[in-house]
């Protein structure tokens, strides 16, 4: 029995400790955009034109063959980027993609999308059958979103943060919606940090829980501890970027500037764009 405990604790402890390092590698990690790769090398409004022409393709393409082959062009981009092929399929596959499956579902069997029956099966007395039209659709939507998803992160992975929050103020994005994604970014280090902090001091001082009520008032006292952190850090940082001038616009000392490769690109991306779009015109 103590042996099962002790397991459980090792688990919940683990699950945790993954978590916040997933949490802070996922969002907080610039090493990817530090590299020299293509997408890091292109200027990032340029940029961004292009990988938003490739997203508003893929959500109006209705063909999967032609999507696909966009995710396949989002693939070569990142080998190119010199992003690691696992690290970023871990990011866009596992997620978004994974529970959009899980909500198309339904649509496959023909109590839902009546059609031509491709599959048919028995299973605890009820009587399953997959049609075409169901799974053409939920194959349609579930490699859109992966597409869709793995262009967005892709933007993300190959622009420090301060140029992507640049970028949204040149586009029109309002200030406010801009200060608040640039508090939440800087706050949430601090906080994944904190949590990890904490979770290290209650086990070197407590020790093993062994009884529930005890637990829960240390849970209790540690949710209130943290709530109390948090807001007094979140008046510091905002106080302290007041201190150096911070007015809500992201600032950069390098100013953006296009060559002639980067036009070319945004050249390429809207002739490619144009092209599927009208391939699947004429599908």
């Amino acid at each position: 029995m103590n042996k099962l405990l002790h397991k459980r604790r090792d688990f919940i402890e683990r699950s945790l400790l993954s978590s916040l390092a997933f949490l802070k590698d996922a969002t907080l990690s610039e090493e990817c955009a530090n590299r020299k790769g293509f997408l890091q090398s292109l200027d990032p409004r340029l940029k961004t034109i292009s990988l938003l022409a490739f997203l508003v393709t893929a959500v109006t393409l209705k063909s999967t063959g032609l999507i696909a082959a966009l995710y396949g062009l989002c693939l070569l981009l990142a080998v190119f980027s010199r992003i690691p092929l696992n690290h970023f399929l871990t990011r866009t596959l596992l997620f978004i993609p994974l529970f959009s499956l899980f909500i198309v579902l339904p649509t496959l069997f023909s109590i839902v999308t009546p059609g031509e029956p491709v599959w048919s099966f028995h299973l605890l007395g009820i009587n399953g059958i997959i049609t075409r039209p169901g799974l053409d659709g939920a194959l349609l939507f579930v490699v859109r979103i992966a597409t869709s998803v793995s262009l967005v992160v892709l933007l993300s992975l190959t622009t420090r943060h301060s140029d992507l929050l640049k970028v949204l103020r040149i586009f029109g994005v309002p200030q406010l919606f801009v200060l608040t994604v640039s508090m939440s970014y800087r706050y949430l280090y601090l906080f994944a940090t904190m949590v990890e902090n904490i979770f290290t001091s209650v086990k070197s001082r407590v020790g093993v829980v062994s009884h529930r009520r005890h637990g829960q008032k240390v849970v209790a006292w540690n949710i209130a501890n943290t709530w109390n952190r948090t807001t007094q850090i979140s008046e510091e940082v905002y106080l302290a970027m007041l201190s150096r001038g911070y007015t809500g616009e992201p600032r950069r000392l390098s100013a953006f500037h296009a060559t002639p490769k980067e036009w070319f690109w945004l050249l390429c991306a809207v002739i490619i764009c144009a092209g599927l779009l009208y391939k699947g015109d004429t599908l």
